[in-house]
């Protein structure tokens, strides 16, 4: 996997934009990601659909290699870490997340996060709301209209192109 980036400046700080999905706060060194689904595939197995054990494998394998590119100290999901509950996908994102002890984790929560109080415990999280806010940004799932502050948001799915002397590059920004 080849980790293309390109850097913005948004209010006066530095963000890594990356073509894996993700973009890195310098400041703050915290990677930025949105809309995981853990789960998706295994919800989607046991109602029939057949999908591949080794899509989660290989999102894991992503953001192993993202955390050790941009050695981060927080990891901030912008909503929808999970996407239907508890199953064996989310015991192997949970094994996963331990191999990362001093990884501060933050969820915002999005519309599929129902997180029970053993599920936030399970799943080691630092920090769990419905918005965080951070200088000038405010981390929420849903863009708010009327909100000063610069908002850093999930769930549309926002994306980038990023040009490089290399090729041309699809980015699709925090899905």
């Amino acid at each position: 996997m080849k980790i293309v980036t390109k850097n913005i400046t948004l209010q006066n700080e530095q963000f890594t934009l990356t073509n894996q999905r993700a973009l890195f706060w310098k400041k703050e060194k915290a990677l930025v990601l949105s809309d995981l689904h853990i789960g998706k595939a295994a919800h989607f197995r046991k109602n029939g659909i057949a999908l591949t054990s080794h899509l989660m494998k290989n999102d894991l394998e992503r953001l192993s290699i993202l955390i050790e590119y941009f050695q981060p100290e927080k990891f901030i999901v912008v909503g929808d870490l999970l996407h239907a509950g508890d199953n064996s996908d989310v015991d192997e994102f949970c094994s996963w997340r331990n191999q990362y002890p001093d990884l501060q984790f933050y969820l915002i929560e999005g519309n599929h996060d129902r997180i029970s109080k053993s599920m936030e415990s399970k799943l080691c999280l630092n920090f769990r709301s419905k918005s965080f806010e951070n200088g000038d940004f405010l981390f929420i799932h849903d863009f708010e209209k009327k909100q000063e502050k610069f908002q850093v948001t999930g769930h549309i799915h926002p994306g980038f192109v990023i040009h490089s002397s290399v090729k041309k590059s699809s980015c699709p920004a925090l899905s």
